[in-house]
């Protein structure tokens, strides 16, 4: 019985191009997640300070996959009426069928007569943008609001007002490049991961 032939080792042009073929591949799969699932987002301004600063590059899941948005979520907008349609990132307060309401000498947001909690803001919501409350969010629509109430130009103002679900990006997942505070010199890198 014959011996089965030794397989020849491959020459080393045979490797690079296995290997290249290999890369290809990977990059091919990235880019496609990065199409379709995932996008990566720069945050100008100061308007979720101090949850997210200027300069922070935040990883987001597209809409198609991160379901509705819920109340407590950070998601990425696009309003064409607004900027251009430029990214804008926010935090969604009502969702619809749910009632807003504010009290700018306190500074408290209600949601359907209950007092919000909202560890994560910057200053009490005492500026008045130009929108009537108490407010019923629209069917598929959300409500929002910035982190840094005294700057953020959100659902207060009528230039944002309420969100069409079709305008959310997606959902604000992880922060995987943080930028600096004014004044900062260096990153701070401790606050690299989830966004909440």
């Amino acid at each position: 019985m014959a011996s089965d032939k030794e397989k020849e080792p491959r020459s080393w042009q045979q490797n690079v191009l296995l290997y290249v073929h290999d890369l290809m591949c990977m990059l091919l799969v990235v880019m496609l997640l990065f199409l379709v699932v995932f996008r990566v987002i720069l945050v100008t301004g100061d308007s979720m300070f101090t949850t997210l600063w200027d300069g922070d590059y935040l990883l987001l899941i597209s809409n198609l996959f991160c379901g509705d948005p819920e109340p407590g979520d950070i998601v990425v907008i696009s309003k064409q009426s607004f900027d251009h349609g430029s990214p804008i990132v926010k935090r969604v307060i009502a969702i619809q069928g749910q009632t807003v309401d504010i009290d700018f000498e306190s500074g408290t947001v209600y949601v359907d007569g209950q007092a919000l909690r909202e560890p994560y803001i910057h200053n009490e919501t005492t500026n008045e943008e130009g929108t009537q409350f108490p407010l019923t969010v629209a069917e598929n629509c959300v409500f929002v609001l910035g982190d840094n109430r005294a700057v953020s130009l959100d659902s207060r103002s009528p230039q944002i007002g309420q969100i069409d679900r079709r305008e959310v990006l997606g959902k604000a997942l992880f922060l995987m490049i943080p930028g600096t505070h004014h004044g900062q010199l260096l990153p701070d890198y401790s606050r690299i991961g989830a966004v909440h």
